[in-house]
């Protein structure tokens, strides 16, 4: 298609698209002027055929991923006008309920994914959305809209890989408006068009005007279509320019030519070549006069309705960071009937399958979890019972794998991330962190994020400072993520039924010892073991120990050896860190007056000074001893066996503590 042989009706549905686009973005700067708007907001104006062209080629179940400047990409895809504008006031009424303002605007009901404060971050979730649409058969594709920036961003080479190997349902929209906040985007990139980057991944990619609404929607239209049919992703570069600043809020130099601002805004203005071509085909001033003044109407009425509406309270906190916990009702116990020995990770398989069999949406992603089940073994198996579709190997790319596992979830699956080693979660941060931690909370707490990241931590295999990491106390740090910590194979099971079948984002913490030292009594049955229940390992009436995951078993053995000694000790494994069951732990130091904190995790900032804090403030007077803490030296682990014995604490530190709080 051309723009000879567009049909004017359509070409007519463009311009006014366009100009809605537009104006929006310019009352929204003029708003901001006057201190309507607050922080600030990133203009889409001069970029409006891309967001206009591509979502017309979209059906209405298509999904539309966004970044910082999404304004444009929202309004071209049908969102509500009003409900926008209340959200810049940062009104009750606003799509995310005054919690997310400019760029955390989303209506997952329009297929609109959300916009995004993280340069490059829809990449991994455009991905996963689509990875969704094929799992699920549902025909949807995802059209994923990001900078010119974003593309030496390493998610952008993660995502494009990944979408290619697995032929996903994507398009990926290059929007190259020539800068990267002040930064010539010729002066970062050993390339002149990124399309020709397409090429490594065996992708289509094509770079045409991104100011001629007729070509992108021909463009898009053809990759929408290439996608639909299981051709896999295009990438197509449009070159654009940005008429105004970074930001609403920037303050900065001139770093662009009179000239060449004057050319684009004038000579290859998308809005004025749009309006040339009708008049053309003989559409009068007085009819594109018509639909300018429809546009501002219905911009005016969207303004005044938002103005109206209530400012949130603090209520609207209650169920935006965290979704509710199911109740399973009572766990069955180790002892159960039908209780078998099993090992850590036999369990931990035990559980995925259960969960995989029962409910489709549920599947397994991550390095090496397919062939061979993982290197400890925790999936072995199930890509025979499964399928490579529900298990699926994925490349060496740890961003991807997490902001894919993202999308997947907020587009309706149940994706469990393997991560290989936990220490390789510091590549997830940002899809963890500021993806599933927040989106939940950034769109008014109305989407669930049911994802479970897990994977084995800790040291005492000798595999040194980057192999060897307890991070949990990293993720207990941040609202709107559950983490969990079993001791035992019973807890292991049952914690990770409830993990999977959670509506929020859980970090699923294993550690590499259990699995080659822990059995125990497994039940056969399904069960689930309740989120946030702390589980009294021992009861005792001296001293309270508090420990998790590798230390559970030597706090143990020290309270059974102190026991001999005529000492009464109380063994708590929270089993879930966050939420954190402070009930069950302050009810013991009431009546024990002592407590130990026994995590492998280092001893300074560590989960250990939390569960500290709690019991001071809350059971300060009846403790009859200052609290201790035990925890691995503040030192990286080391390699030698002598001295990571040395670092990671044990039953002899466990037992010189509850004496040291005992005996004072």
């Amino acid at each position: 298609m051309d723009a000879q042989t567009i049909e004017t009706p359509l070409l007519e549905r463009f311009y006014e698209q366009m100009q809605r686009v537009r104006r929006f973005d310019q009352r929204v700067h003029e708003l901001f002027l006057e201190g309507v708007v607050k922080g600030t907001a990133h203009s889409y104006v001069g970029e409006e055929a891309i967001a206009v062209g591509a979502c017309a080629a979209l059906e209405d179940k298509d999904y539309v991923v966004s970044h910082h400047r999404g304004h444009g990409h929202c309004v071209a895809k049908g969102a509500d006008l009003t409900r926008m504008m209340a959200e810049l006031f940062g009104r009750d009424t606003g799509y995310s309920k005054g919690l997310g303002g400019s760029m955390h605007i989303a209506d997952i009901e329009r297929g609109i994914l959300g916009a995004n404060g993280i340069t490059g971050a829809g990449l991994g979730l455009g991905s996963g959305a689509a990875l969704s649409a094929k799992l699920r058969g549902s025909g949807q594709i995802c059209v994923v809209f990001f900078g010119d920036g974003s593309s030496n961003e390493g998610i952008f080479h993660e995502a494009l890989n990944m979408a290619s190997i697995w032929k996903l349902p994507v398009v990926f929209v290059l929007e190259n408006n020539q800068f990267g906040l002040s930064t010539r985007i010729t002066d970062v990139a050993a390339i002149d068009r990124f399309s020709r980057r397409a090429a490594g991944y065996t992708m289509p990619g094509e770079t045409i005007d991104g100011n001629d609404v007729v070509a992108v929607y021909d463009t898009v239209s053809r990759a929408a279509s290439r996608a639909r049919n299981g051709e896999g992703p295009s990438l197509i570069e449009c070159i654009t320019w940005r008429w105004g600043d970074h930001s609403m809020r920037a303050n900065l130099p001139a770093y662009r030519g009179e000239d060449e601002d004057r050319v684009w805004r004038e000579e290859r203005d998308a809005i004025r070549r749009a309006g040339d071509r009708l008049k053309e085909r003989q559409v009068t001033d007085t009819r594109l006069a018509e639909i300018r003044a429809k546009v501002e109407s219905e911009l005016e009425q969207a303004i005044e309705t938002a103005k109206q509406a209530a400012e949130p309270t603090i209520a609207v906190f209650e169920d935006a960071v965290t979704a509710p916990h199911h109740d399973f009702g009572p766990e069955p116990g180790p002892g159960h009937e039908s209780a078998r020995e099993l090992g850590y990770g036999e369990a931990i398989r035990e559980a995925i399958d259960q969960e995989m069999a029962r409910d489709p949406r549920v599947f397994v992603m991550g390095e090496d979890v397919g062939k061979i089940g993982g290197i400890f073994a925790a999936t072995r198996g199930l890509i025979d019972k499964y399928g490579k579709e529900r298990v699926r190997d994925t490349p060496i790319s740890e961003m991807a794998i997490s902001g894919s596992a993202v999308g997947a979830a907020i587009t309706g699956m149940r994706p469990i991330a393997e991560i290989q080693i936990f220490d390789f979660i510091t590549h997830m941060m940002d899809p963890i962190v500021n993806q599933a931690a927040k989106f939940r909370y950034m769109l008014g707490g109305v989407p669930k994020v049911p994802v479970v990241f897990r994977g084995p931590q800790g040291g005492g295999v000798r595999l040194a400072a980057q192999h060897s990491q307890s991070l949990e106390a990293w993720f207990c740090h941040v609202p709107g993520l559950v983490v969990m910590a079993p001791s035992t194979p019973y807890d292991a099971k049952g914690l990770l039924a409830a993990a999977v079948r959670d509506d929020n984002p859980v970090i699923f913490c294993e550690h590499k010892l259990l699995y080659v030292q822990t059995k125990g009594p497994v039940p056969a049955i399904e069960y689930v073991i309740p989120v946030g229940k702390a589980d009294i390992k021992r009861p005792g009436k001296d001293v309270t120990v508090v420990a998790t995951l590798a230390l559970v078993a030597p706090a143990l053995r020290a309270a059974e050896q102190l026991a001999r000694e005529g000492l009464d000790v109380e063994v708590i494994d929270p089993r879930t860190l966050r939420p954190l069951d402070t009930e069950t732990i302050i009810n013991s130091v009431k009546k024990t007056g002592r407590l130990v904190i026994a995590h492998e995790g280092w001893k300074k900032w560590g989960f250990g000074a939390e569960v500290a804090a709690v019991v001071q403030e809350e059971a300060f007077d009846y403790l009859d001893a200052p609290i201790a803490r035990v925890g691995m030296r503040d030192v990286p682990m080391p390699y030698n066996d002598t001295l990571e014995r040395i670092v990671i604490p044990g039953q002899e530190d466990i037992q010189a503590a509850i004496k040291a709080v005992a005996y004072r």
